[in-house]
């Protein structure tokens, strides 16, 4: 049925990967890091009209466990992840939405198996290797990690926006980062910082295996994203693949923001030859 949802848990070396199937059709991928598949769900729920829609937590993230919660998490990691999750699936080469983090497991993913695979849209992956200013970039991110682990919440968030390119209003950035978070929310924020953080962000791609490869690749970008540095990785990796960006409604997290118009573009997307 369209409207129901199996959920269910596979086990891979190393984790637990919660993850979500949904919908009849041709099967169709979306993930995040260090989103989970909470984030995808109106998206998911709109496309599972025509698609086989899977979803799933990234390892270490919200369902998904880890049996050594002290190692970082890479994309590669978690390309295998998803990997054993389209075997297990069994339901022929999948399209892969992969939006930031989760962008860079989907190139990770073309680069290790693309057997499995036959599209891949890669929205806005912050490949922060491909840019000029690399090196400044990892200081930066190395010293807003420290800042976290030091205990400084804020100063992090505001650290990681001002690298970022993106600009909140005070009351906004007040509401979403000043105060105090617990709970699974608090967990999963720390293993995102001390475990993903920079483990994804200078993930170096294999340039030469994407140009070649025989999946269908596809980078998307957010048209209200402009000069962001996703934007800006986005746009110099679409260059070395010799690529014109795809242009997505809404800005980084356009999916979550307006999944109606952005599930649209998904499907037009997709059906291009």
């Amino acid at each position: 049925m369209i409207g129901s949802v199996l959920a269910a848990t596979l086990d891979v070396p190393g984790a637990s990967i919660h993850y979500e199937l949904r919908g009849q059709g041709p099967l169709l991928v979306l993930h995040a890091a260090p989103m989970d598949a909470t984030s995808f769900e109106p998206l998911a729920a709109l496309l599972a009209t025509r698609h086989t829609v899977l979803t799933s937590d990234p390892r270490g993230i919200h369902r998904s466990t880890v049996t050594d919660p002290d190692r970082d998490v890479t994309p590669d990691q978690r390309a295998d992840d998803l990997g054993r999750l389209l075997e297990h699936i069994d339901r022929g080469p999948a399209t892969v939405l992969g939006s930031s983090g989760g962008a860079i497991s989907a190139l990770a993913l073309t680069q290790r198996r693309p057997d499995l695979i036959r599209t891949v849209i890669a929205h806005e992956p912050p490949l922060a290797e491909l840019l000029p200013d690399r090196d400044e970039l990892r200081a930066a991110h190395e010293a807003m990690v420290a800042t976290y682990l030091a205990g400084d919440r804020r100063g992090y968030w505001q650290a990681f926006l001002r690298t970022a390119d993106i600009h909140l209003p005070n009351e906004v950035f007040e509401m979403m980062f000043a105060g105090p978070i617990e709970g699974r929310q608090a967990a999963d924020e720390r293993f995102f910082v001390e475990h993903m953080d920079l483990a994804t962000t200078f993930w170096t791609p294999d340039l030469e295996a994407l140009r070649t490869t025989r999946v269908r690749l596809i980078v998307g970008i957010g048209q209200d994203s402009g000069g962001q540095l996703c934007d800006r990785s986005s746009r110099a990796l679409a260059k070395a693949l010799d690529l014109q960006p795809a242009p997505f409604p809404g800005g980084h997290i356009g999916f979550v923001d307006t999944p109606e118009i952005f599930s649209q573009r998904l499907v037009e997307v997709i059906t291009q030859d």
